[in-house]
């Protein structure tokens, strides 16, 4: 039965959320072999690695009719689900594009946020134990709403169903490709597969730490780990939990599956029903039954808080919460679903939002995949003659500051010949001017009370940043 610990057993629970991965430190020769011989090798060594790690008997890159051969092969019933799941998520997509704008800052002061959709996108998607066409619509189906001209994708062994998503994604190549070998071929291009500027996408050990590796090279999404789910409430279906916990510690052995609850009678009936779900059919040679002896729990809580207080701590991927209200109390997590007939699967394929998430604490500093994964959010500053009139005196007077005379000579260079600020202007000026004053002598106070010169110069590392 599935183990009730206390909240105050800290031991029980610090091995509990202990995520620090156990064998990158074993893979990581490996790994950094294999990238290091795509990229001096290319394709040669790219097939020799397919062939090793992945079967492969057959070309690296399918050809538009292998892809539409491939998919025919697909049950209507499925290609139908594909296409109302893709029409849900390029919805939720499109709707996330930051927009461009425009912004008066002052008379002659004009700055606006360009959006450009990234060239070329690469995606990567497992070929292991599932076929998992819902990972390629998440993240070709958010490139494209995103705009991107270019979408390939990277998967060994794409079955029907993966090359029928790939239709409807509207991914231009597919290549039979896996593992670190993939990943290194998508970072730094060999003659078969194109260099792309941005990898995403989920995927065992060898491939997350092979996008970390490659990531000073070529962006990626994040780095993922194994699956985790943490549900948080004080009532509810004790059956619907326990198939929420399940559902996700059968995505693979290492997958993480935690229940917090005040309530020790719903603790009990839970662990039942977890049991009971293990002995039916659909549990059969599951990884759950491995998943949740090595890394499920369910903790009983003091109260509702201390249990939303542990979630945030965890920083969970999934996070199923009882009502709004606990929800709100938690906000590190990758992805939140609310209420009892919100079930956490239904996310991982039609609800619209996305189902590539961050893992092992990641959420504390980022949500899941999103449009805004795909362009590049640039600014776009513009002054008139006007303009440098009014801003030039605050920013050379903020250069010498920084001992950095060379930019503040670089703008009085303009202020010469610039025209004199009107009347309206001036006095904006001015009072810029006093707000900087302000600041420096307030500066001055400051260091001059610790012993320090109120003008330091700039270090070398200030310097270097500039």
């Amino acid at each position: 039965m599935l183990p009730i610990l206390e909240s105050t057993d800290t031991k029980a629970l610090r091995r509990l959320l202990d995520r620090t991965p156990d064998d990158h430190g074993r893979i990581e020769p490996a790994v950094k072999e294999i990238i290091a011989g795509v990229r001096a090798r290319g394709d040669r060594a790219l097939v020799e690695y397919a062939r090793q790690f992945d079967a492969l008997d057959g070309p690296v890159e399918l050809s538009p009719a292998e892809i539409y051969g491939g998919a025919e092969d697909c049950p209507p019933a499925v290609r139908r689900a594909i296409r109302a799941a893709a029409k849900h998520i390029r919805m939720v997509a499109k709707a996330q594009v930051p927009p461009s704008w425009t912004t008066q800052v002052a008379p002659g002061v004009k700055v606006s946020q360009r959006v450009v959709p990234l060239e070329r996108v690469g995606c990567y998607v497992p070929g292991g134990r599932y076929p998992l066409p819902s990972s390629l619509l998440m993240a070709a189906v958010t490139a494209r709403a995103a705009g991107v001209r270019e979408v390939i994708v990277c998967c060994p062994r794409p079955d029907a169903s993966v090359l029928a998503a790939a239709i409807e994604a509207g991914v231009d190549r597919v290549f039979q490709l896996g593992g670190a070998q993939a990943i290194a071929a998508m970072a730094y291009g060999t003659k078969s597969v194109p260099r792309v500027d941005k990898i995403v996408g989920p995927g065992n050990a060898y491939v997350a730490l092979a996008k970390a590796l490659v990531s000073r090279d070529c962006a990626i999404d994040f780095f993922a780990g194994p699956s985790e789910i943490v549900v948080v409430a004080a009532a509810g279906n004790p059956q619907w939990i326990a198939a929420d916990l399940l559902a996700q510690a059968e995505h693979d052995v290492d997958a993480r599956a935690l229940f917090l609850t005040p309530s020790r009678r719903l603790a009990t009936q839970v662990a039942r029903a977890v049991e009971a779900q293990l002995a039916g059919a659909n549990a059969t040679d599951s990884p759950a039954h491995a998943a949740l002896a090595r890394n499920g729990a369910i903790v009983v809580t003091k109260t509702i808080e201390d249990a939303a207080a542990l979630a945030n701590r965890i920083a969970p991927e999934h996070l199923v919460v009882e009502t709004a209200a606990i929800g709100a109390m938690i906000p590190v997590a990758g992805s939140v679903f609310v209420g009892e007939w919100t079930a956490q699967a239904a996310g991982d394929y039609a609800i619209g939002s996305n189902h590539v998430l961050p893992t092992s604490g990641a959420a504390r500093f980022r949500g899941g995949l999103h449009a805004w994964d795909f362009v590049r959010v640039s600014s776009v500053q513009q002054l008139t003659r006007q303009g440098i009139a009014l801003v030039g005196p605050t920013a050379a007077t903020l250069a010498d500051a920084e001992g950095l005379r060379l930019h503040a000579a670089s703008i009085r260079a303009r202020l010469g010949v610039a025209p004199k600020v009107g009347r309206a202007t001036s006095k904006a000026a001015r009072a810029t001017s006093k707000i900087t004053d302000r600041r420096a002598s307030s500066t001055a106070t400051t260091a001059g009370r610790a012993g320090s010169p109120s003008r330091p110069s700039a270090s070398p590392s200030r310097r270097a940043r500039r």
